[in-house]
Formats: structure tokens, C-alpha cells, sequence
């Protein structure tokens, strides 16, 4: 069989259907955010932060576990994910929670706000980290915590291994999934990151999860492998998809099942 209509998977992220499916597949960003709420510091918060609340978790369940207490902001620039979060707020009556449309790097709050900024995969995601964490800075009081998940180098190695082998012969994609592989985290430069930008790493909680796949093909049809990762890989290997995907798949198929280790780290930051 020679299916790769997975490669031809371009979602609109503010289409209602992608959005509602997104929101049902928040396996990967559960696996960190259920890392945060069990590590981030409940006591004494007034004010919190969301930064890329996206669909609105964690933000939400850390606001109703905050209580009536505490009262948390969520900030994306995803207007799609916004309308979803404001579905969700008011179909469960979450009280304390409000959202903001708009960017990490010029955050519409008044300086020295809030007392915990979380970010649940953020860091992955922003287009500037250096001018994120600064801007996080400049919203955090003197003290404030600023807790944050990301994934780490080394993160589904087993797929990569494969993939590596599969462009071996072609020097430019190597290099540049060599290049993919190398931007994750580590602990080192999210270190540098928060210190650069004013904060000091009061603690980091490392943990590895797994998830499993039957076979390649279907690693590479799962919607959200899809969704998340597809459009990076393809980039690896522009212009020659089908090829690469066909032969790539096939390997992946021939190991069985696929055991892709994730893992994943809680850093917790003081305001310096």
C-alpha cells in the first residue's frame, strides 16, 4: 500500500473543526501540563499568568485549583484557541480566569503584576525566547515564580534514529535534521535563557514518558504527529517528501512497535 495522503495534511488552525479536534487530542501537551499543576507553588498567589494558554490548558484547571483566591490571566496570540478557551471558561463557570489576545514579547499588563507565570510548552514555541522571558520579567513582581515545561533534547531519539539513517546518503537533509533535532531544550541553555533574561533557576523536576505506536504507518497518520511535528519533518526533506516518507514509513514498519521516549522538564524560576 502506498497511502502518504498524510502528507498532504494542511490544517487551518482557526477553522472550528481543528480547533475542536485539537482541544481532544491534548495528550502531548497533557503529559507536561499535568507536570506543572503537580510541581508549581499554589501558596500565596494572587494574580497569575498563562503564557500561550493556546485552548486554555492548564490555565483553566489552575485556576480552579487556585480557587476564588487567586485570579489568572491567559495571553495567546491564537485567536481560534482564545474563542475555545472562552467556550470552556463559560461552559464549566470558571470565575476567575481572563484572556488576552495577544503576544509573549509585548505582554498588555503593567509592570511588576503578577506573582506566578506559568508557561506550559511556551518556550518551545516563541518566536523570540530571549525578548519572551524579559517581557515575562517586566510583568513578574519582585519574587515572583515563574514556572515552565518544556521537552528536552533527546526527545522521540528512536523515531530520529530511524529517520537519520533513512537521509544518510543526502548530506543537506541530514544536516538539516541534524539542525531540527539539536534547537530542542536543554537543561543548560533554558538555564541561560531565565538567568539572561532576570530570573534565577530555584529548581528542576526532569522526568521521561513514552508514548507508543503500533508501527510507522500509524505514527504518521496520528493526528496529532500530524498536527504538531509533520510540517518540520517535511521541511527536512523539502521536495523529495514522497520518496523520503514512503522509505521512511517503511522502515518504521519494520521495527513493530514503536516506543518514543519523551522526556520532559519542569523549571521553576525566582524573579531576581
Amino acid at each position: 500500500m502506498d497511502d502518504l495522503s498524510f502528507l498532504a495534511f494542511e490544517p487551518d488552525f482557526n477553522s472550528p473543526q481543528v480547533i475542536a479536534a485539537y482541544d481532544e487530542v491534548a495528550l502531548w501537551s497533557a503529559m507536561f501540563g499535568l507536570l506543572l499543576l503537580e510541581e508549581v507553588p499554589l501558596a500565596n498567589v494572587t494574580n497569575a499568568l498563562d503564557v500561550g494558554c493556546g485552548t486554555g490548558f492548564p490555565l483553566i484547571e489552575l485556576a480552579e485549583r487556585l480557587g476564588d483566591r487567586a485570579h489568572v490571566h491567559g495571553l495567546d496570540p491564537w485567536g481560534g484557541g482564545h474563542k475555545r478557551a472562552a467556550e470552556k471558561i463559560a461552559a464549566r463557570g470558571t470565575r476567575n480566569v481572563t484572556l488576552h489576545e495577544g503576544s509573549a514579547t509585548s505582554m498588555p499588563f503593567a509592570g511588576a503584576t503578577f506573582d506566578l507565570i506559568v508557561s506550559n510548552l511556551g518556550v518551545n514555541n516563541f518566536d523570540d525566547r530571549a525578548a519572551a522571558i524579559r517581557e515575562c520579567r517586566r510583568v513578574a513582581k519582585p519574587g515572583a515564580t515563574l514556572a515552565l515545561t518544556t521537552n528536552l533534547q533527546g526527545h522521540m531519539r528512536e523515531f530520529y534514529e530511524v529517520f537519520a539513517d533513512v537521509v544518510r546518503d543526502d548530506v543537506e537533509a541530514s544536516t538539516r535534521l541534524r539542525e531540527h533535532i539539536e534547537h530542542r531544550a536543554t537543561i543548560a541553555n533554558v538555564r541561560e535563557l531565565l538567568e539572561s533574561g532576570g530570573f534565577k533557576i530555584a529548581r528542576v523536576v526532569e522526568r521521561e514518558s513514552v508514548m507508543r505506536f503500533a508501527n510507522g504507518t500509524a505514527l504518521l497518520n496520528h493526528y496529532f504527529i500530524k498536527l504538531g511535528f509533520l510540517d518540520a519533518w517535511k521541511k527536512v526533506v523539502a521536495g523529495n517528501e514522497r520518496d523520503v516518507f514512503a522509505r521512511l514509513r517503511d522502515a518504521l514498519d519494520d521495527v513493530g512497535e514503536l516506543r518514543l521516549t519523551i522526556p520532559m522538564a519542569y523549571v521553576e524560576a525566582t524573579a531576581a
